[in-house]
């Protein structure tokens, strides 16, 4: 591995390769927070693809990409004298050593849900609302349940076990088949999935990745459900339900 000497030596180089693109190419010239935020979203989930396909050599370029936007976005500011790459960097540093007083102060936390209730109301001195005030409107729903549950567990309110969790999804399905009004069927739907996220939580299951490596099994599978069929010379399309189901089970098998 690389020594500290490297690694600064290699993060420097990149503030220089910034500075020299975004006085000398057009299209970095012309960027701005607002039309690098959707780009940086892509980013993100290609790096999350990444992660879930444990590809360590696609984890290091997507994680390169990362580093491009953060210090894109660093260099845009510093432009509109609003801050710099060196106020990113101290902000963290500042914000993580505040919320760690059991390794920088005297403070005693010496389980990982102890320091989740102090990393909570330290926020909450800080002048944060609320507990939930640091989740982000625009995430991904399933994600933003993952995490609103994470959040209301750091002040303790919490299932004492998974089956109560699980008893929780039973009376949600209850409510939602005895539901007859559309609006309210749908609340009710969103009721499981939520206490669905919840149980796999307790088992330290993250549901979103959980449901992509579904998304990625089904995609793979359905994928050779058609290879047979173009396989037989058969159109996809003027097979039965139960040929296509014959055809999903040697799509398995495979």
């Amino acid at each position: 591995m690389s020594t500290r000497k490297n690694q600064l030596q290699a993060f420097e180089k990149l503030l220089n390769i910034m500075d020299e693109l975004r006085e000398k190419c057009p299209w970095d010239r012309k960027q701005t927070m607002e039309s690098l935020r959707t780009l940086s979203i892509e980013e993100i989930y290609e790096l999350s693809d990444a992660i879930i396909e444990k590809d360590s050599d696609e984890i290091k370029k997507e994680l390169g990409d990362v580093f491009l936007h953060l210090v894109f976005y660093s260099k845009i500011a510093s432009e509109k004298n609003q801050f710099d790459i060196t106020d990113v960097l101290n902000s963290i540093c500042d914000k993580l050593i505040r919320r760690h007083p059991h390794i920088y102060s005297s403070t005693k936390a010496n389980t990982e849900e102890e320091v989740i209730k102090n990393w909570e109301q330290i926020k909450l001195k800080e002048g944060n609302s609320s507990v939930l005030s640091g989740v982000p409107s625009s995430l991904p729903a399933m994600v933003k349940a993952y995490r609103i549950q994470e959040k209301v567990k750091g002040v303790g309110f919490e299932f004492e076990n998974k089956e109560q969790v699980f008893d929780k999804i039973q009376e949600e399905i209850e409510e939602f088949k005895n539901e007859e009004n559309p609006i309210d069927r749908e609340m009710e739907f969103g009721d499981i999935l939520f206490s669905l996220i919840n149980y796999g939580r307790f088992l330290g299951i993250n549901s979103e990745d959980a449901l992509e490596r579904s998304n990625k099994k089904f995609i793979n599978r359905f994928k050779e459900l058609e290879l047979i069929v173009q396989q037989n010379n058969q159109n996809i399309n003027n097979l039965t339900i139960s040929e296509l189901n014959t055809l999903w089970e040697k799509a398995k098998n495979k």
